[in-house]
């Protein structure tokens, strides 16, 4: 019977497995990332945080910039899956809108609230000279207001949202406030003070 001999190429061993479980290093990252920033986080920062050798970061994310947007597709999968989970159990567009509220109150104060958004520190560093970075914060806002306007209109058909406001307009406000509430969170408020905020938000609705 013919065989076929084994090439140079087919006798090489196989690369090894990475030997670190890439979304804990990745949630590691965020961590860092949220509370210095880009500009201010360095490769020992990283190091550190992730318990990774610089070599081994460097292999499998090339750079600082390469941990920066694995990071963030994994911080927008982490905060996109719990922000659904929280509207989920209300019926009504008006409940799902005030649990969303109160999901970003919650992330707004305290040491969550200091630590801060790593969609807003991307974006205020790097959206205006980084088109793939601004591309992701694009992507990151309009799924969230994508959110916010399906909940308006569902509130909208179930009567518990004015059919008197506009859809697209409020979404995109209500996007602003969320996103105003983290940044007003770095400072340091209290969860009393941005469960108000989200109450008074409500009014948005009619």
């Amino acid at each position: 019977m013919e065989t076929t001999a084994e090439t140079p190429q087919d006798q090489r061993p196989r690369g090894r497995p990475r030997e670190f479980d890439t979304d804990v290093a990745l949630e590691r990252a965020i961590d860092v990332f949220s509370v210095r920033g880009y500009h201010g986080t360095s490769i020992s920062d990283l190091s550190d945080a992730m318990q990774l050798t610089p070599g081994s970061i460097y292999k499998a994310f090339k750079d600082k910039r390469g941990i920066l947007l694995a990071a963030f597709d994994r911080y927008r999968v982490l905060r996109s899956t719990k922000l659904r989970a929280a509207i989920a159990p209300f019926p009504f567009g008006r409940d799902k809108i005030r649990a969303a509220l109160r999901f970003y109150a919650e992330a707004a104060h305290g040491e969550l609230g200091q630590r801060g958004c790593l969609v807003i520190a991307t974006a205020a560093e790097l959206a205006a000279s980084d088109p793939v970075a601004a591309e992701r914060v694009d992507v990151a806002h309009a799924t969230n207001e994508a959110v916010m306007k399906d909940c308006i209109l569902l509130g909208q058909s179930d009567g518990s949202v004015s059919t008197s406001i506009d859809a697209d307009d409020t979404a995109r406000a209500l996007l602003c406030l969320l996103q105003g509430m983290r940044i007003v969170g770095k400072t340091g408020r209290s969860r009393a003070e941005m469960m108000a905020v989200a109450e008074v938000a409500l009014k948005l609705l009619g």
